[in-house]
C-alpha cells in the first residue's frame, strides 16, 4: 500500500482493504500515520472501517484525525461501537464532542453511553443496538423482526418480559425451521449465562473459558436487557486478557502497543524501572551485611545466584496460579489460608528434593559437608518462603485494592532476593568456622 495512488492501484487497494483487513491493519500499523490517511482517503467508508476497527487504539486514532472530515464521520458511525468507542474515549471532551456532533444522533448517544461505562466494565464491550425479541410473540412475527434488523452473523436473539427483564434465548435455526404460528416461548432456550453492565471485564473472560459462548447478553442492575457482547468482542476480550497481564508483569503499561512512541513508552514504563532499581540496592544491601564473609569465602560468591534462582523460580510458579485462580474467580481473598498452606507446602517438599540434589553436587565439587549443610538448608528456607511470598502477594495487593498484576513480579522478586541472600549467607555466618 501506498501513500500516492493511482485509479487502479487505489482499486487494487479497496480489495485488498475488503477482502483482508487485518493483514491491511498491520500494514497501516507500520506506516507513519500522515502516509496511512493519504492512502485511506480515497477509499469508500465501508473499505476502510474494516481494516480502521482491526488497528490498536492509539494507531486507530492518530490515522483518523489525519483522514478528511467526511470519511473520518463515516468510518466512526459505521465501526463496530466498541471499536469506535475505544478511540474516542483517547479524545478530550470537546474534541470527542464535536466529532460526535457531525454523527447520526442515536450513533452519537450509543457512543456516549458506551463511553459513561468505566473503561474495565462490561458496558464497554456490548452492543448497545442489539435489540430483542419480546416473549409474546409467534415465531412468524419474530423472523419478520428479524429481517427488519438487517443484521449479520447473529446467530441468536434474546427474549425479554413485559418489564424488559432478560429471560432466555433464542436461536436463528429454530426460528428457522419452526412453524410460524408456533409462540415464540416454547422454542426459548435457557440463559447460557448474562453480565451486568458494570461487572469487570475479567468476568467476561471468565465466562468465556468456561463456557461455548457466541453472545453475552448484558443488563442492568433490575436484570433488564441492555445489550450484547458480540462474537468479535468476546474474542477480543479474550485476547487483551491473555496479553495484558503479560505486559503488567514486568512494568509496561497496558495501554502500551508494540507501535506506540517511545515517550509513550518510556513514560510507561520509567517509574517501575525506578522502583526495580530501589529492590535491587535492598538485595545489595543484605549481601553487603556479609562482605567479610564473602571475602574469606569465595566458594559463598559462586554458590548465593543458585540458592536466589531456585527461590525465584519457586516464587513465579506460585504467583502464576495464585494469578491465575484470581482472574477466573476460582478463589477469592478469603481462600487466603488455604492457598498460602498449599504454596508452602509445595515449596518446603521441592526445597527438600532440589536440596538434596544440589548438596549432593556441592559435596563433590566442594568436598566440604558444612557447605553442603549451608546451602541445603537455605534452600530449603528459601523456597519455603517463596512459595508462600508468591501466594500471598498478589492476594494482599488485591485486598488493599492494587492491581496484583502490575505489582506482584517486583514485590516478590524483592522478598525472594533478600531471603535467599539472607538464608544462605546468614547461615554461612553462623557455621563459618566449620568452613576451610
Amino acid at each position: 500500500m501506498s501513500a500516492v495512488v493511482l485509479p487502479a492501484a487505489a482499486a487494487l487497494n479497496q480489495r485488498f482493504l475488503l477482502d483482508y483487513p487485518h493483514e491491511a491493519a498491520r500494514l497501516l500499523e507500520s506506516m507513519a500515520p500522515d502516509d496511512a490517511a493519504a492512502t485511506l482517503s480515497d477509499q469508500p467508508a465501508h473499505a476502510v472501517v474494516r481494516a480502521w476497527q482491526a488497528l490498536g487504539p492509539d494507531v486507530a486514532r492518530a490515522i483518523l484525525e489525519r483522514l478528511p472530515d467526511a470519511l473520518a464521520s463515516q468510518v466512526l458511525a459505521e465501526a463496530e461501537p466498541v471499536a469506535a468507542a475505544a478511540v474516542a474515549g483517547q479524545w478530550e471532551p470537546d474534541e470527542r464532542e464535536r466529532r460526535f456532533a457531525t454523527l447520526d444522533p442515536q450513533v452519537a448517544r450509543e457512543l456516549r453511553d458506551l463511553l459513561s461505562y468505566p473503561a474495565s466494565a462490561a458496558g464497554r464491550l456490548m452492543d448497545a443496538d442489539a435489540t430483542p425479541l419480546h416473549e409474546s410473540l409467534s415465531v412468524g412475527q419474530a423472523l419478520v423482526r428479524l429481517k427488519a434488523m438487517r443484521r449479520h452473523g447473529l446467530r441468536e436473539l434474546f427474549v425479554v418480559d413485559d418489564a424488559g427483564r432478560l429471560t432466555g434465548r433464542v436461536e436463528i435455526q429454530d426460528l428457522a425451521v419452526t412453524d410460524d404460528a408456533r409462540p415464540l416461548r416454547e422454542v426459548t432456550r435457557p440463559l447460557l449465562a448474562a453480565v451486568q453492565a458494570l461487572d469487570p471485564q475479567e468476568d467476561v473472560v471468565a465466562l468465556l473459558q468456561q463456557k461455548p459462548i457466541t453472545e453475552l447478553p448484558v443488563v442492568n442492575v433490575d436484570g433488564r436487557f441492555v445489550g450484547a457482547i458480540r462474537h468479535a468482542a468476546l474474542v477480543s476480550a479474550l485476547e487483551q486478557a491473555s496479553s495484558v497481564d503479560i505486559q503488567t508483569m514486568v512494568g509496561a503499561s497496558r495501554e502500551e502497543r508494540a507501535l506506540s512512541s517511545s515517550f509513550f513508552a518510556v513514560k510507561k514504563r520509567l517509574p517501575w524501572l525506578q522502583v526495580n532499581l530501589l529492590t535491587a540496592f535492598l538485595a545489595a544491601a543484605v549481601v553487603g551485611l556479609f562482605e567479610d564473609t564473602i571475602a574469606r569465602f569465595t566458594a559463598l560468591a559462586v554458590l548465593m545466584p543458585v540458592v536466589a534462582g531456585q527461590s525465584g523460580n519457586t516464587g513465579a510458579q506460585a504467583l502464576a496460579v495464585t494469578m491465575r485462580g484470581l482472574v477466573l474467580r476460582e478463589i477469592g481473598l478469603r481462600h487466603w489460608p488455604r492457598v498460602l498452606a498449599k504454596e508452602a507446602g509445595a515449596g518446603l517438599v521441592n526445597g527438600l528434593a532440589v536440596a538434596a540434589t544440589t548438596g549432593l553436587a556441592v559435596y563433590l565439587w566442594s568436598g566440604s559437608a558444612a557447605l553442603v549443610v549451608i546451602i541445603a538448608s537455605s534452600m530449603v528456607i528459601a523456597m519455603t518462603i517463596a512459595g508462600s511470598a508468591g501466594a500471598i502477594v498478589p492476594i494482599a495487593l488485591s485486598r488493599f485494592g492494587l492491581d496484583p498484576a502490575q505489582s506482584s513480579s517486583i514485590v516478590l522478586t524483592t522478598i525472594t532476593d533478600i531471603t535467599g541472600f539472607f538464608s544462605f549467607l546468614g547461615i554461612a555466618t553462623l557455621l563459618a568456622s566449620r568452613l576451610s
